[in-house]
């Protein structure tokens, strides 16, 4: 049986504003654990999070502590991840992505990004909603479960109807993890969620399996396994696996008992990107 081709797609280094972990650390890290190929995917959140006004300031994320939460700084972050391909190649395939923190009001400002810089693979998510952020509470506050639920995903559909320079949809049902009355029922969603599904397929767009459920202590799988096999009923064969590590500890994490998961729901691949375009990997 051939060896299966192991990789982590969702990955923050210090060039995110919630990780401190250097760039090239993880990569070594990466190499030690014997993945053959990551893609570094540092968060951008345009509505709440501003750009460095003069991207040519000299960056050190050492001193980050001291400076303003902002997005990634764009061409010290390309520039890094250049070097780190360079350097380990031979070793591990390194690929450039971004985690597009994604509201409909925002899309013009990652048509833009977008069109800066050579990714290879775009994890598109939604973290914020109406820039009210849902681990503080901004946004289910003063809203019931059913609203705030629904809210969310139409939120989605509406972005992906626009948008299309992405190539997987981050943790779809990322709003159970912060969710303060409990497990939503998925049945009262499953329109909602299948129309962004149709609407992904159609694109040629895929989804990732997040295995942070694991650390968040959630009963199911990011997104649920109702979520993708709803996904693979429709049609859809692209997957994407990622920790979505901020530590070293979290690297690579449940990835190979995620994988596992993954097969025995019918699925017989997993995919990577090379300039933006989906490779198949059997499982």
């Amino acid at each position: 049986m051939a060896q299966r081709y192991m990789t982590d797609y969702h990955l923050h280094t210090y060039y995110s504003d919630d990780s401190d972990y250097p760039m090239e650390q993880l990569v070594q890290d990466a190499i030690a654990m014997g993945l053959s190929e990551i893609c570094i995917t540092d968060h951008v959140d345009y509505g709440i999070k501003k750009d460095w006004e003069d991207q040519s300031i000299s960056y050190h994320p050492e001193d980050k502590a001291k400076l303003p939460v902002m997005n990634v700084k764009y061409p010290a972050y390309h520039a890094e991840i250049g070097r780190m391909q360079t350097k380990y190649a031979g070793q591990i395939v390194i690929r450039e992505g971004m985690e597009f923190g994604m509201q409909v009001h925002t899309i013009p400002q990652y048509r833009k990004l977008f069109a800066s810089y050579p990714f290879d693979c775009i994890i598109l998510s939604c973290h914020q909603v109406d820039d009210q952020e849902f681990w503080r509470q901004d946004f289910q506050k003063g809203r019931t479960q059913e609203e705030y639920n629904r809210r969310y995903y139409e939120e989605i559909l509406h972005v992906v109807r626009q948008y299309k320079d992405y190539s997987v949809l981050g943790h779809l049902d990322m709003i159970t993890r912060y969710d303060p009355a409990g497990l939503y029922p998925f049945e009262k969603v499953r329109d909602i969620v299948a129309e962004i599904l149709r609407q992904a397929i159609r694109d040629g767009k895929g989804i990732e399996v997040n295995t942070s459920s694991h650390r968040y202590g959630l009963s199911d799988l990011t997104p649920s396994r109702d979520i993708l096999k709803l996904y693979r009923e429709l049609g859809g064969t692209i997957l994407t696996i990622g920790s979505d590590a901020h530590k070293p500890e979290y690297l690579a994490a449940y990835v190979e008992e995620t994988l596992e998961e993954i097969k025995s729901l019918g699925f017989s691949s997993i995919c990577t990107f090379e300039n933006m375009q989906p490779i198949f990997h059997p499982l």
